[in-house]
């Protein structure tokens, strides 16, 4: 959906109605139909009616997406307002992600990072752990601004590359970020696929799951559940995991969930027993969802 708010705004300061508007600039019935519908302009007529005004055009016309987290979201990333749910994800999410997958940083720490950029050194912390918190905002700020896009290896590789980068791991010959693994790995003593297996794991796992004409948070589990197992990379797929998760919810206007460090036992246990039983992993999921909720509720964002 496209907002004219702005060229609303603008229109209305310089007290120029659209008859004029269209007199003036030559346009058609149907263009300023367009723009009491919320239809997309050419980038040729918004040009014109830019130079018209004296504005840049990319301030006229701006794409709002109908899922009202996602655009919650958005709004509050670009304006960087502090409190909201942009803010709350941010901490809530990287704290809980990281902590699941061994960071020593506690939740208020990595509130002060997020808040202040700096970090309160009387505790002796990883340099990996602050590196990876602040990796992580980045990573959501990511998938916020991709997750309308259809899922791709490429985005995920991505994510990967934004986590890991400039890590101490990063720094091993064979470590491979932001590329598949290149040794072979195991999880809870479980094989997971080789990497001569990787590409055509992942290039199937997402064929199938974009194929789907309606996507549901079952579905969202399935893949993080089939990713997992999959196991791309060296390290971080956890944290992978649970982002693309994040982006697909928001892609398919589904709640989304945060799995809590405290529901992490339930989680692997979900996890390595989904091709025997489904119902532990998606109850825990289910669970991360009500968190979410109560995060919603408490911020009073209307939800379904």
């Amino acid at each position: 959906m496209i907002s004219y708010e702005s060229l609303e705004k603008e229109l209305k300061n310089k007290g120029i109605g659209k008859t004029k508007l269209s007199a003036q600039l030559g346009l058609s019935t149907r263009t300023i139909a367009k723009i009491k519908k919320g239809e997309k302009l050419s980038t040729k007529t918004l040009q014109k009616i830019a130079e018209y005004l004296g504005v840049a055009p990319e301030i006229l016309m701006r794409e709002v997406s109908e899922n009202r987290i996602l655009q919650t979201l958005r709004d509050e990333k670009e304006s960087q307002l502090p409190g909201g749910l942009y803010h709350e994800l941010q901490v809530r999410m990287t704290y809980n992600s990281n902590h699941i997958e061994g960071s020593k940083l506690s939740e208020d720490q990595t509130r002060w990072i997020f808040e202040t950029n700096t970090l309160d050194v009387g505790d002796s912390i990883s340099v990996d752990d602050v590196l990876e918190t602040v990796h992580h905002f980045r990573a959501i700020d990511y998938v916020i601004d991709v997750a309308e896009d259809e899922l791709t290896e490429d985005m995920i590789k991505h994510l990967h590359y934004l986590l890991k980068h400039d890590t101490k791991a990063s720094k091993l010959t064979w470590f491979a970020v932001g590329v598949y693994k290149k040794r072979a790995n195991v999880v809870g003593g479980r094989e997971t696929s080789k990497p001569s297996e990787v590409h055509e794991h992942m290039k199937a796992l997402l064929e199938r799951y974009n194929a789907k004409e309606t996507v549901t948070l079952e579905d969202i589990v399935e893949l993080h559940a089939e990713f997992e197992i999959i196991h791309p990379f060296p390290d971080g797929n956890g944290r992978v995991g649970r982002l693309v998760a994040l982006k697909e919810c928001l892609r398919h206007n589904v709640i989304p969930f945060i799995i809590e460090d405290a529901k992490k036992l339930n989680y692997y246990r979900g996890l390595s027993e989904w091709r025997n039983e489904r119902g532990w992993l998606t109850d825990t999921c289910l669970d991360g969802q009500d968190t979410f909720v109560r995060l919603l509720d408490m911020l009073e964002i209307p939800h379904d």
